[in-house]
């Protein structure tokens, strides 16, 4: 926890804030082992407050389409206070914007100071707007964005344009009403949704950006969640969008690698060096089968290293 009471909370008005915020600084997460990326809604001190020590690998704090126009300034200064008094944290920490010409820019401005993560800008749709939010951005944070507008679906490489622009989240409900489809078609092997991700998995992949795929919006169904997740893996995805501490359990589970697959990847990548060293780039393994370049790299991209 960051504050041991929340006592001090109670009524307090937003001009006040200020004298309670602290000057921690909490250091960038350098962790890039990315499951699970959970959803929090600022307005819940209790949420807040457990963003030290929560199990999800990315917590986003969101000041978008889950807070009311008249409650945005007080999740911002929630945010803000919060952050200021967090030390460290396990998670990677996010701050989801508004658009930046809805109130994002000076979000951006207001928190650059604070210790946290990265940003992640929604209703994207060009390359000005990706430029303008690097622009006001501390040099320190990572720029994530959200696609769910027909724009950046059809173009997301274009709209790579500074190494700083790092992570991609799918809004699928979002994506699919900018495009005119129905929400009923969110079902496991639909065509049309089959192809929305691997559209965009294969576009973040081929520019370097990591995808995270959908929320999951009946946090109940459990069951119904872990297929996609299972699904979702099976095509290449490695991150899922949560609600809810049992997503991000069921996430953690799903995306995890087995002993057993890094036992393979290690002995495969140290195989291959190996062999490597006296000009031998394609070989027999009696456990492994055959080993080349293409196995290598496989390896290399199971244990992270690519």
């Amino acid at each position: 926890m960051i504050f041991d009471d929340l006592a001090f909370l109670d009524n307090l008005p937003l001009e006040a804030y200020g004298k309670h915020f602290g000057s921690a600084d909490k250091p960038k997460n350098s962790s890039r082992k990315f499951r699970s990326n959970m959803m929090l809604n600022p307005l819940n001190f209790k949420h807040l407050n457990s963003i030290d020590n929560n199990e999800a690998d990315m917590i986003t704090l969101n000041l978008e389409d889950a807070i009311a126009p008249s409650r945005k300034k007080e999740a911002l200064y929630n945010i803000a206070l919060f952050l200021s008094h967090l030390e460290a944290s396990k998670s990677f920490v996010i701050v989801r914007t508004n658009p930046i010409d809805a109130g994002g820019a000076e979000e951006i401005a207001f928190l650059n100071n604070f210790g946290f993560d990265a940003v992640r800008i929604p209703k994207v749709k060009n390359e000005l707007e990706i430029a303008r939010a690097l622009t006001l951005l501390a040099p320190n944070k990572e720029l994530h964005i959200s696609v769910e507008t027909k724009e950046a679906f059809a173009n997301l490489p274009k709209l790579h344009i500074d190494e700083r622009l790092t992570v991609a989240n799918l809004g699928i409900l979002d994506l699919l009403s900018s495009l005119g489809l129905p929400q009923s078609i969110v079902q496991i092997g639909n065509p049309t949704i089959d192809y929305i991700l691997a559209k965009f998995l294969i576009d973040a992949k081929s520019c370097g950006i990591l995808p995270i795929s959908f929320m999951f919006q009946d946090y109940k169904d459990t069951a119904a969640f872990k297929q996609w997740c299972q699904y979702e893996k099976r095509m290449g995805f490695g991150t899922k969008a949560c609600m809810g501490p049992a997503q991000v359990a069921i996430a953690n589970e799903v995306f995890e690698l087995d002993s057993e697959s890094i036992k393979r990847a290690i002995e495969i990548k140290e195989l291959f060096e190996e062999h490597s060293q006296r000009g031998i780039h394609g070989f027999m393994h009696p456990e492994h089968g055959f080993i080349d370049e293409p196995i290598y790299k496989d390896a290399c991209i199971t244990l992270g290293l690519e």
